[in-house]
């Protein structure tokens, strides 16, 4: 089948375009107010851009009512948010942070995880995640949409710090991805979780490239 975007004409009963670049990790971003109050919501466009330094991104469509997330009011106005890694264990307390609540309702008691300081940056961290990037923000870059919540924030921000937990440390010194299981989305209602790893490397004799695909600024591993 083809169908334009602009036409939406698929004939399907669901839109296939968010289940067409699938799996897609979730960021689950933790804010804080100039007024103090927590934020904590998942954002399944996140990626990370780059890692020398490392950098990542989440967007944001507006609310249902055409206005900013609090996210993205909380990030640019003080400056920092962090990255939780969501996982299946934690795929409960993920969705209920997902409603769409007052500015000043505190998604770290309503989702009931806890709240663990950060080192670098003021927002809070969510303690049952295994992994977490503690960010400075970076910019924004707005893209026009249709629609009550088809316009979009994204947000850069740059990782000054992330924290591992050692239980899901390999002793080749890799992540135990498998034990963790992080969330993906896969558009509509349905998400999976990783539960199978293989490897695959680059061929050839540039050990810069292969270096580059490991996500090390040098030999040493060093970022």
């Amino acid at each position: 089948m083809f169908y334009e975007t602009r036409k939406n004409d698929h004939g399907l009963a669901y839109d296939p375009f968010k289940s067409c670049v699938v799996p897609r990790p979730i960021g689950w971003i933790s804010t804080i107010s100039v007024n103090g109050v927590s934020n904590l919501a998942p954002y399944s466009q996140f990626q990370n851009l780059t890692y020398d330094p490392p950098y990542v991104m989440f967007s944001a469509n507006q609310k249902t009512d055409s206005t900013r997330k609090d996210t993205v009011n909380n990030a640019e106005q003080v400056g920092e948010f962090v990255y939780n890694m969501a996982t299946y264990e934690l795929r409960n307390a993920v969705n209920i942070s997902a409603q769409q609540v007052a500015a000043d309702v505190d998604e770290f008691e309503l989702a009931g995880v806890t709240k663990e300081p950060s080192r670098l940056v003021k927002p809070f961290r969510v303690a049952e995640s295994p992994i977490q990037f503690e960010c400075r923000y970076h910019q924004t870059l707005r893209l026009p949409g249709k629609g009550k919540m088809g316009t979009v924030d994204i947000i850069i921000g740059e990782v000054l710090g992330i924290h591992i937990k050692d239980a899901y440390i390999l002793p080749n010194g890799k992540l135990d991805i498998v034990k963790i299981r992080p969330l993906g989305r896969l558009g509509y209602y349905d998400y999976t979780c990783v539960d199978s790893v293989f490897e695959m490397t680059i061929p050839g004799e540039n050990e810069e490239v292969r270096i580059g695909m490991e996500g090390a600024a040098d030999k040493k591993g060093k970022t």
